[in-house]
């Protein structure tokens, strides 16, 4: 029973684990989700808010236009040193600290385009023909330090590019020349040795006709070179003995 009891309490903790880590992975991905969702709605709005802006920065004459075209252009300065320090941030750690100082500038960004929006909708042309100068010549001041960022890390980025090519360049003549310079292959034992045997047969062949006098390799010697007796009268005599006696062997 004490046994049956220990199992049940480890099922039970096992089903206990996996349902926490159930409900912790789902949490988590709900938050992941909400915060993707919550990303790209944001996004779209500020998109649909510059394309506001463009539009009464070219339909409204006056003040008024020049009010949109200047929340305009600062959040045009800020979205794109953004949008390049973030695409260069993985390869370069350094402009980490370019997004710390771009988010200081967001937060005056963003009261200065509150301050904006609050002139546009003054009824009083006077002080909006007063306020205007103040806040055109801050604009100025956020948007040059924020193209002053994003033009620093294109150059940086640029500059890194450069170099990364020309060391490929010295890397590939390298091998270039270590390729332009080779040394004929080793031949192989076996095709020396070969070559060595086939020399010396063809050597010994060469000198064994002149080295052979009597025994010679052209035909089998016969009986009377071997003796001495190869003149004339003696091979006749050799050959009439060779020939059968047609009258039988007691006649002359």
């Amino acid at each position: 029973m004490e046994a049956l009891g220990v199992v049940v309490a480890l099922v039970a903790l096992f089903g206990v684990t996996l349902l926490v880590m159930a409900v912790v992975g789902t949490v988590k991905a709900a938050k992941a989700v909400a915060a993707k969702v919550d990303r790209h709605s944001a996004n779209a709005q500020r998109a649909v808010e510059n394309a506001a802006l463009k539009a009464k920065s070219i339909a409204r004459p006056g003040e008024q236009g020049r009010i949109a075209a200047l929340r305009l252009s600062l959040r045009t300065a800020l979205d794109s040193t953004r949008q390049v320090l973030q695409s260069g941030l993985p390869q370069d750690g350094q402009l980490g600290d370019a997004l710390q100082l771009l988010t200081r500038l967001d937060s005056h960004a963003a009261e200065l385009d509150a301050e904006l929006r609050m002139l546009e909708r003054e009824p009083m042309s006077s002080r909006v023909a007063a306020k205007l100068p103040e806040l055109r010549e801050r604009v100025e001041r956020i948007t040059h330090s924020a193209d002053s960022l994003r033009w620093a890390a294109q150059d940086r980025m640029r500059r890194f590019a450069d170099d990364e090519l020309a060391r490929l360049g010295k890397e590939c003549q390298d091998e270039a020349g270590a390729l332009r310079h080779w040394t004929p292959a080793e031949p192989a034992a076996e095709d020396t040795d070969f070559q060595k045997d086939s020399q010396g047969a063809a050597t010994a062949s060469a000198e064994e006709p002149a080295g052979r006098k009597g025994l010679g390799a052209g035909r089998p010697t016969s009986a009377e070179e071997l003796l001495g007796l190869a003149a004339e009268p003696l091979s006749r005599l050799a050959d009439r003995l060779r020939k059968p006696n047609p009258a039988g062997p007691n006649r002359p």
